[in-house]
């Protein structure tokens, strides 16, 4: 038996890379709309009352409506917008995050995909908090680059239309950006970090970086503690891993582009007391598309990684 799927919003960048991800399974059947139906509320509700799961590719109160509109109807929801990221009746959709998430994932029926510099900010921070090595109430700092597709539509419209007049450009400037309180939530923290995103002259691709200084860290804390916990987060996982200690003077902005792995770097002076924290992802992989898809391979007990791009 198939499971039906309908991906609302499929004609937006994370629904259009979906739908990739998803073409061509024998174990998918996909809901879909004609174009001039798309928008249109009782099409969109005969696909969502079709549908065994939905995944939802659209503005914030779009994605309310949709949820709404479905209330009494057995549809399981995946939600790639921001409008459930720290609702608690909601399973936050970051299967390496938590012991047990999977199980929470296979179990749930309404589920927030991560942002994507979330899912760097958090895959570095949390197993630190979780440990006891970081302070609930440390202060933080993360620095973050994204491809432009990361940009939302204008942007990307700015980038590909050639009006773009930089090939790197900081944004978040008001320190307001809607990814802080999924950041501080699922992190564990008192206060939420100052995140300074930018954007470069690159369609894919991510980098995100918490620099740290030891003295932040719990007393006695050590660099090998701080490798040890996060290694230890992600062993065993089929996408999120820990690189090898090294001593490499750069990393690129597209190593991960066009797949779903999430890879994590260590990076420490111990004469300084210094340490840098780097996540490098894919921003429409593992950090929008390429979630989705592993959380509905949980949700409908299927192989985790399977249509991924490993």
């Amino acid at each position: 038996m198939t499971l039906r799927v309908f991906v609302d919003g499929g004609a937006g960048t994370t629904g259009i890379e979906i739908l990739d991800r998803l073409g061509g399974r024998d174990d998918i059947s996909l809901v879909t709309l004609p174009d001039a139906h798309r928008k249109d509320p009782a099409a969109r509700a005969d696909a969502l009352a079709s549908a065994d799961i939905a995944i939802l590719c659209l503005p914030d109160e779009a994605a309310r409506e949709a949820v709404a509109l479905a209330a009494d109807w057995p549809v399981r929801f995946i939600d790639a917008s921001t409008a459930h990221r720290t609702d608690p009746a909601w399973t936050y959709g970051f299967a390496e995050l938590e012991p047990g998430r999977r199980e929470e994932l296979a179990a749930a029926r309404f589920v927030s995909n991560p942002g994507c510099y979330p899912t760097g900010f958090l895959a570095l921070v949390r197993p630190l908090v979780r440990a006891g090595l970081l302070a609930p109430e440390a202060l933080l700092a993360v620095n973050a680059v994204s491809g432009y597709s990361g940009g939302g539509k204008a942007m990307i419209a700015e980038f590909e239309e050639g009006r773009a007049e930089t090939a790197f450009r900081p944004y978040g400037l008001t320190l307001a950006h809607k990814h802080l309180p999924e950041m501080r939530v699922h992190a564990g923290l008192a206060h939420a970090p100052i995140f300074a995103p930018a954007v470069a002259r690159a369609y894919r691709g991510m980098i995100v970086e918490a620099p740290l200084h030891l003295a932040q860290l719990a007393p006695g804390a050590t660099v090998a503690q701080v490798r040890e916990a996060i290694g230890d987060a992600y062993a065993g996982s089929p996408l999120v891993a820990l690189a090898p200690a090294d001593d490499r003077a750069a990393l690129t902005l597209e190593q991960c582009a066009g797949g779903d792995r999430l890879d994590l770097f260590v990076f420490a002076n111990e004469a300084t007391g210094q340490l840098r924290l780097v996540a490098a992802l894919d921003n429409l992989g593992k950090g929008a598309s390429g979630a989705a898809v592993q959380n509905l391979n949980l949700m409908a007990a299927l192989p985790e990684t399977r249509g991924l791009r490993l």
